[in-house]
């Protein structure tokens, strides 16, 4: 199978609730199968005149014990689904649909939950069953259903809380951070120059970028040079769509292999229709098969988080923006949204952005690769939550609070664009508030929005 498809199989696998329960499934009549040569190994053994050992149950009282474990566990799936829907409805309405795939369809606790409940209907309609034609009861099945009855029973009170915990926004916001600081770190692992190192060595400007890990193999990255014409430019075939992510170790071994330098034109993230440039060569163009190319980028109806830096910035914004709106009126709710820009935004200013060619164990150029720069991550951060929450005090405090961290806490080469969004907020909030007292108010950073000072005011 090509890389690509791959790629984008696992991907859907990981965003379907649907896959745990299958294999749940499988698991129940595998391990179903094992518990009856058992329970006949024990039988042969004469245990099964040892009733005290299980249940010793008689066929009438298991059948009833086993029907009733069979009710609750369809109630309690029927329940989860049916909530589980509602749950999507409200998320994606209140916050953003962005969140549907990257967080609520690809949480563990849900699918195992789900899984169990699955695994224990399977199990006791086969334990049914088999008390039609064994002519003992099967004590040793009507046992282990009864354990896992009591263990679904007990799993659907702990997704009741779980799921209440889950959708609330503190807890929305904060898994799309952690997921943002773990692509982060993976696209953009190099510190940048003035960064304290955790053995308490600083960068120097004007080192040579250090050696940058592509897929398991490390190269070395480097400012782009500009170029001249492209010999061969190679389209995108197939259906248009978002570009998920890219096998860059591959990429780099085929214009090794074909001594060429390839770049790839969209960034991972950007939408690419039918027909346009994917890929330009340069250098023994006639060397390279577009269609290995091709395979070696994946694509999808959606963005996902794993190679997309700016992605988890694009969903707490959202969930900023829809928080702002008039509909819903919840800047508190923003404010935590940007309390997790926040975090990324340092993540980021900490890593070095500049390398966009990736270099061969000669020192050689072969990819282009390009990914966000500082001056993007700092746009999409400030600039439309300015704007749609210049009239809140929360949302104005918040921000500057953001910008004064960060500028005390990043290197100096970090500052312009920040002082370039403080001067915006600034004139922004000059002109949105006409009493003195609430500008003088505004113009004080707190990290709270509303509620704390950082000590600082400015008059």
């Amino acid at each position: 199978m090509a890389w690509n498809r791959w790629y984008s199989m696992m991907s859907n696998l990981r965003s379907s609730i649907w896959v745990v329960p299958i294999i749940s499934l499988i698991a129940a009549a595998t391990l179903k199968r094992l518990a009856e040569k058992l329970g006949g190994w024990m039988v042969d053994q004469g245990y099964y005149d040892l009733k005290v050992a299980f249940f010793g149950l008689n066929r009438e009282e298991a059948h009833a014990f086993l029907d009733r474990i069979f009710s609750i566990n369809m109630a309690c799936l029927v329940f989860t689904f049916g909530s589980l829907l509602v749950a999507i409805q409200v998320a994606g309405g209140q916050y953003t649909p962005r969140i549907i795939a990257t967080t609520l369809l690809r949480d563990k606790v849900i699918r195992s939950i789900v899984g169990l409940f699955a695994f224990t209907l399977l199990w006791t309609n086969r334990a049914m069953m088999q008390l039609g034609f064994d002519p003992n009861v099967p004590q040793l099945q009507v046992f282990l259903a009864g354990m896992f009855g009591v263990a679904s029973l007990i799993a659907f009170i702990v997704l009741i809380d779980y799921c209440a915990k889950l959708l609330r926004p503190v807890s929305l916001v904060g898994r799309v951070g952690q997921q943002g600081i773990q692509a982060i770190r993976n696209i953009y692992p190099n510190l940048t120059t003035n960064v304290r190192t955790p053995h308490g060595h600083y960068g120097k400007r004007g080192m040579p970028l250090p050696p940058w890990r592509a897929g398991g193999v490390t190269a070395a990255m480097s400012p782009a040079v500009e170029r001249g014409p492209a010999d061969r430019t190679i389209s995108h075939a197939g259906q248009s769509a978002i570009v998920l992510a890219v096998n860059l170790q591959k990429l780099v071994h085929e214009a090794q292999r074909a001594d060429s330098i390839i770049e790839l034109v969209p960034q991972v993230g950007d939408f690419v229709a039918v027909d346009e440039p994917l890929f330009r060569v340069y250098g023994n163009a006639e060397s390279i098969d577009a269609s290995v190319l091709r395979t070696l980028v994946a694509f999808g109806a959606e963005r996902t988080i794993e190679q997309d830096p700016m992605f988890p910035f694009r969903i707490a914004v959202d969930i900023s923006l829809k928080a702002l709106s008039p509909a819903i009126n919840d800047p508190t709710t923003a404010v935590l949204a940007i309390d997790q820009l926040h975090r990324l935004l340092r993540q980021v200013g900490e890593r070095s952005l500049h390398g966009q060619e990736m270099l061969d164990s000669a020192g050689r150029p072969r990819l282009i690769f390009r990914t966000p720069n500082w001056e993007d991550f700092v746009h999409i951060t400030f600039r439309e939550i300015r704007h749609c929450g210049i009239g809140n005090l929360q949302v104005v405090r918040r921000l500057r609070a953001v910008i004064e961290n960060l500028q005390q806490s990043l290197p100096e080469h970090r500052h312009p664009a920040l002082l370039i969004e403080l001067e915006l907020l600034d004139r922004a909030a000059e002109r949105q508030y006409e009493f003195p007292e609430d500008l003088a108010l505004a113009r004080i950073a707190d990290s709270q929005g509303l509620g704390g000072s950082s000590g600082s005011s400015e008059n």
